[in-house]
This record gives C-alpha cells, sequence and structure tokens, in this order.
C-alpha cells in the first residue's frame, strides 16, 4: 500500500504542476480531475475510505462539472490563451516560488517536531455529517456563497461589454 501512496503522491504533484503550466483552459481542467482522483486514491490508502468517495464524488465530480460549465459558457478564445502564455513568464514565478518555500519549510517544521506516530482513525458517515451540520454549519455555507459568488464574479468579468 505504501508504493500506492507514492505513486499516487507522484501523479497529483505532476498533475497539478500541469494544472497550473497549461495555456489551454480545458486541458488544464482535465488534468485537475486527474489530481483530484490521485489524492482520492490517497485518501483511501491512509485510511479513509469516506473522504476518498467524497474527494471523488463532490470534487473531481460535481466542482469540475460546475467549472467546465463556467469555462464553456465564457467561450474564451485564443487572445486569453496568447495572454495566459504571457503570464508564465520567469519573473512571474519568484512570488508564488517564495510562498511555496515558505510553506514547504513550515511543513517540514512541523514535521520535525512529531513526537509521535499518528494513528489512523476511522470515522464514518454519521461523524462527518454530524459536524458539518452541526457546529460548521456556517463555513459549509460560506463555502457554497463562496462559490457561487466566484461563479457570478467570472461571469460578469469575461462578458463581453
Amino acid at each position: 500500500m505504501i508504493v500506492l501512496f507514492y505513486i499516487a503522491a507522484v501523479v497529483a504533484v505532476i498533475a497539478t504542476i500541469a494544472v497550473i503550466l497549461q495555456t489551454n483552459i480545458v486541458h488544464a481542467l482535465l488534468y485537475m480531475v486527474v489530481s483530484l482522483l490521485a489524492i482520492a486514491v490517497i485518501f483511501y490508502v491512509l485510511g479513509a475510505p469516506f473522504a476518498a468517495v467524497l474527494e471523488a464524488i463532490v470534487y473531481a465530480g460535481a466542482i469540475m462539472v460546475l467549472f467546465l460549465f463556467v469555462i464553456m459558457m465564457l467561450n474564451l478564445g485564443q487572445h486569453t490563451r496568447n495572454e495566459e502564455k504571457s503570464w508564465l513568464t520567469p519573473r512571474g514565478w519568484i512570488g508564488p516560488s517564495i510562498l511555496s518555500g515558505i510553506l514547504l519549510a513550515q511543513l517540514l517544521s512541523v514535521m520535525a517536531d512529531l513526537d509521535q506516530d499518528i494513528i489512523p482513525k476511522q470515522v464514518g458517515v454519521m461523524e462527518v455529517s454530524a459536524l458539518l451540520f452541526g457546529p460548521y454549519v456556517l463555513a459549509v455555507e460560506l463555502a457554497s456563497i463562496l462559490l457561487l459568488a466566484g461563479l457570478v464574479a467570472a461571469y460578469h468579468l469575461a462578458k463581453p461589454k
């Protein structure tokens, strides 16, 4: 199972990098689906099959269909593709590289401070639903409003004047 974990991790990292570097937005979306499915495999290997199924159904399924619908609705053409290619200059990678380095340093620091082994715990549907519709219901609703606001804003920014 550890080999499957590392294979899925490599696939997720490569697919995520391909999402960032891809100038064709539909291809980037397909790479993102591959990345999310690889993350679902990682969840399953780590002993969280419910989280893996949620990852595959909700993110790789429903959210990606929404993104594809928005992309098709916006009908972006060659001009947008040329503009995205101009963003992929080495100078444009300085800020994200610094922030990624900071996050990597923080992750390595936290991992170095762990004194105990992480013991996986089986989590069922009832526990997740009790948390999502209990103390975290406001966060779930705010996330849905944020997605809707992003959809409306993308439509208004990209519609022809």
